[in-house]
């Protein structure tokens, strides 16, 4: 394992809180929290590191502003705060998106193009977003502008695509509210299709502007295969692949199981799910719009069940709603992927006093540098 690189903004970015810890160490840390909070559960596999801690973000999001001296600057926010920390490489985001986010402050410059003013809403450039397909190689950027209206749109493209050719679409996004989400509702494509495509586990996945998607593509491999292997699923199963946003799990269990569906209450990932499908020829999964519980509650009601149910909820976890249709449903096994090992006990002893055992349990590090651990965890009944 990779000894830290030093970073020079790590005191006041806050966004990787244990980079002070050598990577081995880090490592250790999580393993701790992780047997701490459910050590009594079931025994913790060792923790799954990845070989090269670092430049592992495909995605990466730069607020534009200016400093005290009326500088163009672009970075993150400091931690808890709307202070923007100048950054021009960072050691855990994908370096070539960083060299493209450098390249549009500078070319804000050169075209007279003015940066966003939060309080006053006027000013032109607000964030910019880059997605990176790590084994395609294709690159999105989104430029979020605060008004629709680009001065020189088709120069500031060409000039953008001569320092950057491997800049597969260029999006602009339009936000000109006052909040703290990045991106608007309404997106106009300024170059290429709009969308770029990453593989994943033998898959090809779309991953459009607004599209969530696993932010370290090497960890999620690793992360999904396991949840895989956790499920042992059978040509004959029917398999729920509950919160299943644009699909990604469902579409990789589809290869092994009888029949997937998909439940997910965000119109825009179905849309996105269904697409995938197609993209990938997978005929034996349906992707419904409808709350999880909700919909697993009717199934149980008609009398019918699924085999396995793979669940992957927000850092909330899942709510009794949840837990109490998926008793209901009494599924052979449940899989659970957790990226909040807090919220991932509380519901791990509710499902444990609920007729089901914690057979096995697998931390992933998804995010180095920072507080937070993925884990895999298989039920039986």
């Amino acid at each position: 394992m990779n000894v830290n690189k030093k970073c020079p903004h790590y005191k006041k970015c806050g966004g990787c809180q244990i980079h002070n810890l050598d990577y081995p160490d880090q490592l250790e840390f999580k393993m701790r929290k992780v047997v701490r909070l459910l050590g009594r559960l079931h025994r913790v596999e060792n923790i799954i590191g990845m070989e090269n801690p670092y430049h592992y973000r495909n995605k990466v999001q730069a607020a534009f502003g200016r400093d005290k001296q009326n500088r163009i600057i672009s970075g993150v926010y400091q931690s808890s705060t709307h202070r923007i920390v100048p950054v021009d490489s960072c050691l855990i985001e994908d370096e070539k998106a960083d060299e493209i986010i450098v390249t549009i402050r500078k070319l804000l410059k050169s075209f007279k193009l003015k940066t966003f003013d939060d309080n006053r809403l006027t000013g032109f450039l607000r964030h910019v977003l880059v997605k990176r397909g790590f084994s395609s190689g294709e690159i999105m950027v989104v430029l979020v502008t605060g008004s629709e209206e680009f001065k020189s749109r088709r120069s500031f493209v060409n000039a953008l695509l001569s320092k950057h050719p491997e800049i597969t679409t260029i999006v602009q996004n339009i936000n000109n509210k006052r909040t703290s989400l990045v991106l608007g509702d309404k997106s106009i494509v300024l170059y290429g299709d709009g969308t770029i495509k990453e593989q994943l586990c033998g898959f090809t996945f779309t991953i459009s502007p607004k599209s969530f998607y696993q932010i370290n593509p090497i960890q999620t491999e690793i992360l999904y295969n396991k949840a895989m292997e956790f499920a042992e699923i059978k040509k004959t199963d029917i398999v729920i692949d509950a919160y299943c946003g644009t699909g990604t799990i469902g579409i990789i269990a589809s290869r092994h199981a009888g029949q997937v569906i998909g439940v997910e209450l965000n119109r825009d990932a179905v849309r996105d799910a269904k697409k995938n499908a197609r993209i990938n020829d997978v005929k034996n999964i349906d992707f419904v719009c409808e709350d999880a519980g909700r919909y697993m509650v009717g199934l149980a009601e008609e009398g019918l069940s699924a085999d396995v149910v793979i669940m992957d909820p927000p850092r909330a976890g899942s709510d009794l709603n949840f837990l109490r249709s998926l008793i209901k449903l009494s599924p052979r096994k449940v899989v659970y992927v957790s990226c909040n090992p807090e919220t991932l006990r509380r519901d791990l002893i509710f499902l444990s006093k609920n007729k089901y055992k914690v057979r096995k349990i697998q931390p992933v590090d998804m995010f180095p540098h920072t507080e937070h651990v993925e884990t895999v965890v298989l039920l039986t009944k």
